[in-house]
């Protein structure tokens, strides 16, 4: 079955990272530039280790800041699992714009289909289970949305985005609120309609007070898989009895090789960092062919 599209906009802001980076290696300019003038090429991207290909759609940007009628073509879509020597992508334009732009595109390229290698690996633990794989805040400065969408790539689902996309109640906010209760009234007072609150939980006893304030989803922090087993079913019967309806539990600190056993315990999301902070680069070579006269 074919998986469902995984889509990045290519913003003004993000379109300025990439000339940024590439600016970056560029300096003041390519010093082996002069021994390519007037000759255009040929490149293919191939893979090296099998993996969750991720950050194609980066490279037109990048080979147009400098050639704009360079040409590239996908020859694998982006999430699409990939095996090693299978030719992902291919380029064609002035010569000295390949060489330059090779490094910047294959790092950013290898990062992210690292990402997504990571996220599919763990995704897979949860198959047959309706328990969903989230990512975290824990990001590369500055590269927190293409991370991000690496994760979505490997079929996990993004958490928060940012502070502002929902509120997350922790130990400290807890303390200096003046309690549960006390937190979460002061959030629902300030925050717009829409927005979530979710309250972190290191006991069974701050999880059911969070319910009992009306948080929308709890974060189970350390909480092993026996602990859940026994835990989620009393928190499911004390949302149940409160007018603002069902809570979504999530478990997070967990174990990586133990998904299957958390997703039995009846949670709907469980988050982890490991794809961000645990991955490694899915190695990736760009080949060129012989060079001709433009």
């Amino acid at each position: 079955m074919a998986l469902p599209a995984v889509s990045l906009t290519l913003t003004p802001e993000l379109r300025s990272k990439l000339e940024g980076w590439l600016s970056e290696d560029l300096g003041r300019g390519d010093l082996t530039a002069p021994a390519l003038k007037g000759c255009s090429g040929h490149a293919r991207w191939t893979a090296k280790a099998a993996g969750v290909f991720c950050g194609g759609v980066f490279v037109e940007p990048l080979l147009h800041a400098l050639d704009p009628k360079a040409r590239v073509q996908l020859l694998v879509s982006e999430g699409a699992s990939v095996s090693v020597g299978q030719d992902l992508l291919e380029l064609e334009g002035q010569a000295s714009a390949l060489a330059a732009v090779e490094r910047t595109a294959l790092n950013l390229a290898m990062r992210l289909s690292g990402v997504a290698t990571a996220t599919a690996g763990l995704v897979d633990q949860l198959r047959g289970s309706s328990v969903r794989l989230a990512d975290t805040r824990k990001t590369t400065p500055g590269l927190r949305v293409l991370e991000k969408y690496a994760v979505r790539c490997g079929r996990g689902v993004n958490h928060r985005c940012g502070l502002d996309d929902a509120a997350m109640l922790k130990e400290n906010h807890l303390a200096w609120a003046g309690g549960m209760a006390a937190a979460v009234a002061a959030v629902r007072t300030s925050a717009p309609w829409p927005a979530q609150v979710i309250v972190e939980a290191e006991t069974a006893d701050q999880a059911a007070e969070a319910i009992r304030a009306g948080a929308n989803g709890v974060l189970l922090d350390e909480f092993s898989p026996a602990q859940l087993q026994d835990l989620v079913p009393r928190l499911r019967l004390l949302a149940e009895q409160r007018a603002e309806g069902p809570v979504v539990l999530e478990a997070s600190g967990v174990d990586p090789a133990q998904l299957h056993a958390y997703a039995a315990t009846g949670i709907d999301l469980i988050s982890t960092s490991a794809p961000v902070t645990r991955s490694s680069w899915l190695d990736i070579s760009m080949r060129f062919e012989p060079t001709k006269p433009a």
